[in-house]
């Protein structure tokens, strides 16, 4: 039965933690699974703010180019833009060209036929991100078209979904990285030669470099065809080596190469050194070894030179993603990259620190459990690092963002609001979290006895050991020996030897048996003891919970990078109103009836050419048969309610009966604008109709 009791109880507690392990990871799977499809197949930082020819225009000559002008700065190749004439044939030279600041164009080839023209772009923006669109104009007038519009697939399909895991992953392995580090190295040092911390570390750094790696492999597909098979095309890897995004990527596996050197010490000599001062410490006093070597001092400088060094290749990791996306686009861009580098350090510190601090609540052997000074030097860290954090994150939310509209009508905005939600919940755990440290501070020490547990078990377990190897059993009787001939004698003589060393063996089976159920008991009690102080318990618990936030926060920050934003978006909003503009004259028709007698009719109003600027207006005025009607005074007024702007009055002049005009009505700008028609038809009787409609 003791047998049998002793490893049921060590697989339970392990059983435990493996299942709250497993709980977690598939929290993190649901999450991701959650976001990859709820997001947009491809989230587009870049705008299309203008092109020439517009969107819908119809011009009466063909133009010798096409040019687009978009939010930010773009890459190009040859076949970005391409212009396909009615029957889908390519009409432009193939070749994109940089007209200034954020415009491109392309030249068109000379005698093209009238009809409607389709043009289509796909470009990668500043901040690493593909866009693609498409659009129409006319020469002449419109027609049929065999050019399908259909939204491409860039940035989306499988090939997208595997980039945004790769980007999920990508961020998990930094924040494990950086934070186990910096949580071995500045709060719990004896942590280096935990094999649960080390693993964890380790994780972190293969998490990162498999998922960098894979990045690299799909950036090409990823921003272009978005296919499958084009994953390994060396050409396309090639292309991506060239930009920006493929600059980092290399950058990033670069210093990753220097991050697993530093990995190798910390985990190595560094904790080795650790472990001989512990060793030291039990038999002497005076801080050197027996060369007359300061080891704590030199065990500082150790400390030192991995600290700098880890601080050096975490702040490279971090600008390898500020240097190719949000931050390195837009206003500020200078001071934008090392706010983000400090943002993303940040999350590390913390969030790694935390999942290290959850592991060592859980994992750690018994004789190396965290102790109360380690947990208390990680609350100041992880609280330094939150304030830190919402500096950053205030200023990068106002240059992401721009405006209040934004922050809750974009999807950016939205996304910010529940990332902002989500910090406060996990801030205000780790309250909870720095309440159980304070009292863990305060608590009975269990660790004495917990080690002298385990060490008493694994001494009676080597005792055992000890006296069951030097036991030899040779209770054989003398006279068997004397009277037996020579022969007997050796035959017996083989048999004993025999039966000895079978004994033998068996009985070190039993030893190591026994040794193992004293050692699997007494880490049993320890883990009782240690579990029966209810502060730990407590941090175990809210340090749980922290994680599991934090497993939601780190999906929603990963969609957060890749969604447009609010600011950008709000230009784009603005820019496709503007390339909406109506291209012809403008005609729109109001009924009226003043109430008195012969008080009926329609005013007909025409706008040309109904754009941003001067316009000639003409109002014709019509009895209900259709004949022209002579009223004695038409006054005209515009307002654009969404800007606050009008109502502007217009008194067009009287040209014939029933026919009224002006010339060099001014439209200020864009958009959804209410035109009202104040028509009199006698001294006493006149009315006022309104009627929307799109202006410029």
């Amino acid at each position: 039965m003791t047998q049998a009791i002793a490893p049921r109880a060590a697989a339970t507690t392990t059983g435990g933690v493996a299942f709250r392990v497993r709980v977690l990871l598939l929290l993190l799977l649901a999450v991701i699974g959650a976001v990859l499809a709820g997001a947009a197949p491809a989230s587009a930082h870049a705008a299309l703010t203008g092109s020439d020819p517009q969107q819908g225009a119809v011009v009466s000559q063909a133009p010798t180019q096409v040019s687009l002008t978009f939010s930010e700065k773009v890459a190009m190749s040859d076949g970005s833009v391409r212009v396909l004439d009615p029957k889908g044939k390519r009409v432009d030279t193939g070749k994109a060209t940089d007209l200034g600041g954020t415009t491109y164009g392309v030249k068109l080839h000379s005698g093209l036929p009238d009809g409607t023209f389709t043009v289509t772009y796909q470009v990668v923006s500043a901040d690493s991100h593909p866009v693609s669109g498409a659009f129409t104009f006319s020469v002449g007038a419109p027609s049929q078209t065999s050019v399908a519009l259909s939204d491409p697939a860039v940035g989306g399909g499988v090939v997208g979904a595997l980039y945004g895991v790769g980007r999920y992953v990508s961020y998990a392995g930094f924040i494990l990285l950086v934070g186990g580090a910096a949580f071995v190295l500045a709060c719990w040092q004896r942590g280096a030669g935990v094999r649960p911390v080390q693993r964890l570390v380790v994780s972190g750094w293969l998490a990162l470099t498999g998922a960098t790696l894979a990045l690299l492999l799909l950036r090409g597909s990823y921003v272009g065809s978005g296919k499958v098979g084009d994953i390994f095309d060396l050409t396309l890897l090639g292309q991506v080596l060239q930009t920006k995004s493929g600059a980092a990527l290399v950058s990033r596996l670069l210093l990753l190469a220097a991050g697993a050197l530093f990995i190798a010490v910390l985990f190595g000599a560094y904790a080795r050194r650790d472990e001989a001062d512990v060793t030291d410490a039990s038999g002497k006093d005076d801080g050197s070894d027996n060369g007359g070597v300061d080891v704590d001092a030199e065990k500082r400088d150790l400390t030192f030179g991995l600290a700098i060094g880890g601080a050096v290749v975490a702040a490279g990791l971090a600008a390898s993603w500020a240097m190719a996306e949000h931050a390195s686009t837009g206003i500020q861009a200078g001071l934008a990259m090392p706010v983000d580098v400090l943002h993303l350090l940040a999350v590390a510190v913390w969030l790694g620190g935390l999942s290290t601090l959850l592991v060592a609540l859980f994992r750690a052997p018994a004789e190396t459990q965290i102790d109360a000074v380690a947990v208390r030097r990680f609350s100041r860290l992880a609280f330094g690092s939150v304030t830190v954090l919402a500096a950053t994150g205030i200023y990068q939310s106002w240059r992401q963002v721009g405006s209040w509209s934004a922050l809750t009508g974009t999807w950016y905005g939205q996304l910010l609001l529940i990332k902002i939600g989500l910090v406060a919940v996990l801030v205000g755990i780790a309250w909870i979290s720095r309440r159980w440290t304070a009292q863990l501070s305060e608590a009975p020490q269990t660790k004495a006895m917990a080690t002298a547990g385990t060490t008493a078990g694994a001494k009676v377990g080597a005792k055992a050991l000890a006296e069951l190897r030097t036991k030899q059993p040779t209770k054989v009787p003398a006279k068997s020996r004397d009277s037996s001939s020579e022969g007997s004698d050796s035959t017996d003589s083989d048999s004993r030897d025999a039966n000895s060393g079978g004994s033998n063996s068996g009985n070190s089976r039993r030893a190591a048996q026994l040794a193992r159920q004293q050692a699997a008991v007494a880490t049993a009690r320890q883990k009782r003891l240690r579990d029966a102080d209810p502060a730990r318990a407590g941090l175990r618990r809210s340090v749980l919970a922290e994680a599991g936030v934090a497993v939601v926060l780190l999906a929603v920050t990963t969609v957060l990078t890749s969604t447009e934003p609010g600011r950008t978006e709000e230009a784009a909003q603005q820019a496709t109103s503007s390339s909406s503009q109506r291209s012809g004259p403008l005609s729109l028709k109001l009924p009226f009836d003043t109430g008195g007698q012969d008080g009926k009719g329609t005013a007909e109003v025409t706008l040309d050419p109904a754009r941003v600027g001067g316009n000639e207006m003409h109002v014709f005025v019509e009895r209900p048969n259709g004949k022209a009607f002579d009223v004695p005074e038409v006054k005209v007024a515009f307002t654009l309610a969404a800007k606050k702007i009008g109502p502007l009055p217009v008194t067009p002049d009287r040209i014939a009966t029933g026919h009224w005009s002006a010339i060099g009505v001014q439209i200020p700008m864009a958009g959804d604008w209410e035109i009202a028609v104040t028509v009199r038809t006698s001294d006493i009787d006149q009315t006022t109709v309104t009627k929307n409609a799109k202006i410029g």
